[in-house]
């Protein structure tokens, strides 16, 4: 054997073979040879030929034939590279540094554990490791790779999850956390429950981890509550800020419950007074839904001629020839709505406004397209239509109205940006479209479906009572607001007295907020050097003429004359709320970036901003978790335990979120929301 040979090269239970002559024909092609592990442990050599021990790299090396006698070439039978190996001129030495290269990076641990974290994050099941064509895969790409069964591959599964819950574990250890919570019904008709906390690092990444994935009894507010409290416990998050969840009564219930429960612990922040933070989203798609009770027509005709373009495949051929002779270019493809959500119904206009002409010339060259305006339905009733010049105009209308609700729900079901922020925008948005319309000068076609929406916006958003203090306190922490801004809109919505006592409100609420950071920090609220002349440095009763007492009086007096004339001397949230605004116009604005930078500068705020930005206004993030438990639970898969479900689930959540490196653009992550499978703004 040669001196320099590594450990491990041998094949298990085999000896060491003679290398075949110089120019000989191999007697193994690369094709017949069988691999061999590099990490198992060294047989018992041959007997020596010749008075030499043939060398361990024939092994894993084969001569190839072909080549001249005096520079012969040997090809690695598991990398395909090749090398010379003339006995004299070259030796074995390339070859066993190769050798040992294959050593260092081959790791059956490593495979096993990259191939596991794929079957999670491809959503793809235990049994694809035993497919022909993934192991016909796996003898080219690493063929010393033996491949696991299925239930070695779910252990390992289970290994990624455990490491994963020590290292989440740890990241909530001191950290203030949102979460949002929903609950769904699978296929095999079993409610589940989702938990999904929210948080802004020490390094002002924005977080969303899915904390569990199970099956709950019922969907009773007590058991809600209860399921969200042993998932807190279970977790170790002992600093809960608010929940996020729909407008269902059950929902009141469950917070009302963790609020009692958090405050009996003292865990819970300003006593969990702004804990119960409804789904904007939700409502959003209520104020809506109210309005579009009574379609109008035009919107009834223009559906009624998608629905027969999608009726039949030789109906929507023909639509696609109108379309290519109309030379129309559009991505969108056209598409039925669901009635009963109203997102679908804009996005069925918003695609059919695209494809007129289309319509137009279908009418003209499709004789059945007529006929089926004339024919009774199921029903017995003839659908209306076919869309008129008119009714399109009308439809652009509708579309552009409803486009205001659209956006504004895309950006409040943002789980990948910070979302608080954006509410009271929105807000001012959706508040001066219905004032307009519900005037005298409003649109005609759009006033009666405005009033309706304004009568549900009122019962929600109409009055300040209703809604978390916190999405106003997320805006006056947005440097390019302030309080200056809400104050600003107070009052021209309710006018000076009351816009003014309203941003005293969210004001008081953010000051309550920092007090009990510096408490819990346990440092001074301000920088002024008053405490010298405190009401113990003042003359005691009776041991001072009137004169001095009135010097002192004075000196007081100057004090805080200077206190409230120094900047220095002034807290934190007092220098912020003084200082000049950023320029809201800027593009791609990174209110996080922007909060690290000035972090240094704001000690207990920043803290606070970590907080209240960190707040989902929506409960997307933990819909959006259905849709891959719809996927995991299929019916090829339903028999798969809950626990490992869940594992499955979070373990998804974790690693995608761990791949997280490039920068967010907001316009990128409003598209992933709208073309999520599974996406409902409507959860009631």
């Amino acid at each position: 054997m040669d001196v320099d040979a590594p450990p491990g090269f041998g094949a298990p239970g085999g000896h060491n073979p003679p290398p075949p002559s110089p120019g000989s024909a191999n007697p193994n092609p690369p094709e017949a040879a069988a691999p061999i592990g590099l990490g198992a442990s060294l047989p018992p050599l041959s007997p020596k030929q010749g008075g030499k021990d043939p060398s361990i790299v024939w092994q894993h090396f084969i001569k190839l034939a072909g080549f001249d006698p005096d520079n012969p070439r040997s090809q690695c039978k598991y990398c395909k590279n090749q090398y010379k190996c003339h006995g004299k001129k070259n030796g074995t030495s390339g070859m066993l540094q190769h050798m040992k290269a294959l050593v260092a990076n081959y790791s059956e641990e490593k495979i096993r554990l990259a191939l596991a974290r794929m079957i999670i994050i491809d959503e793809l099941p235990f049994k694809f490791v035993e497919r022909q064509g993934f192991q016909e895969f796996m003898e080219i790409v690493e063929p010393r790779f033996p491949i696991p069964h299925r239930t070695t591959i779910a252990r390992a599964c289970m290994k990624i999850y455990s490491s994963e819950v020590d290292i989440l574990r740890g990241a909530f250890v001191g950290q203030r956390v949102c979460v949002t919570t929903d609950t769904w019904t699978s296929i095999q008709n079993l409610n589940y429950m989702v938990v999904t906390a929210h948080f802004i690092d020490g390094d002002w990444n924005y977080q969303k981890k899915i904390l569990n994935f199970c099956p709950i009894a019922n969907h009773k507010g007590d058991t809600i509550g209860r399921t969200v409290e042993s998932c807190l416990l279970k977790w170790g998050i002992d600093r809960l800020f608010t929940i996020t969840a729909d407008n269902a009564s059950s929902n009141d219930v469950a917070i009302d419950y963790v609020k009692k429960k958090t405050k009996e612990r003292d865990s819970s922040i300003l006593g969990g007074e702004f804990m119960h933070m409804r789904c904007c989203a939700h409502i959003l798609n209520l104020i809506v839904q109210s309005g579009l009770k009574s379609i109008h027509e035009s919107i009834t005709k223009v559906r009624n001629a998608v629905r027969y373009v999608r009726a039949s495949p030789a109906r929507f051929e023909k639509f696609q020839e109108c379309v290519e002779n109309e030379k129309i270019k559009a991505k969108c493809l056209l598409s039925l709505d669901v009635p009963t959500r109203w997102n679908s119904t804009y996005l069925m206009l918003d695609c059919a406004l695209k494809f007129v002409r289309a319509f137009d010339r279908l009418e003209e060259e499709d004789g059945h397209y007529k006929l089926y305006f004339c024919e009774l339905d199921g029903n017995g009733k003839k659908p209306i239509g076919p869309p008129t010049y008119l009714d399109w105009e009308n439809v652009k209308t509708f579309v552009k109205f409803l486009g205001i609700f659209y956006e504004a729900t895309l950006r409040f079901s943002g789980s990948l940006f910070v979302t608080s922020n954006t509410y009271f925008h929105e807000l001012i948005s959706i508040e001066d479209q219905l004032q307009q319309l519900c005037s005298v000068d409003g649109d005609p076609l759009l006033k009666s479906m405005a009033v309706e929406m304004k009568k549900k916006y009122d019962k929600y958003w109409g009055s300040m009572d209703n809604i978390n203090l916190m999405l106003f306190v997320a805006v006056v922490l947005d440097p390019r607001y302030r309080l200056k801004y809400v104050k600003f809109w107070f009052r021209e919505w309710y006018g000076k007295d009351k816009g003014d006592e309203m941003s005293s409100k969210v004001r008081d609420a953010l000051k309550r907020l920092y007090v009990e950071r510096v408490g819990q920090n346990g440092v001074s609220s301000s920088s002024g050097s008053g405490a010298s002349l405190s009401r113990d440095s003042m003359p005691s009763v009776g041991n001072a003429s009137l004169s001095d007492r009135i010097k002192s009086y004075n000196n007081r007096f100057k004090q805080h004359l200077a206190d409230e004339d120094s900047v220095e001397s002034k807290s934190e949230l007092d220098r912020y709320l003084l200082e000049s605004s950023e320029d809201p116009d800027v593009e791609d604005f990174d209110i996080l970036m922007w909060w690290k930078m000035n972090s240094s500068r704001y000690r207990v705020l920043s803290q606070i901003a970590r907080d209240v930005l960190a707040i989902p206004v929506s409960t997307v993030a933990s819909e959006s978790a259905f849709s891959t438990g719809g996927r995991v639970l299929d019916s090829f898969r339903s028999s798969l335990s809950p626990n490992t479900v869940e594992a499955l689930i979070c373990t998804q959540n974790w690693l995608k979120d761990a791949k997280k490196k490039r920068p967010i653009k907001l316009r990128e992550c409003m598209d992933n929301v709208e073309d999520m499978d599974g996406f409902e703004i409507d959860t009631g």
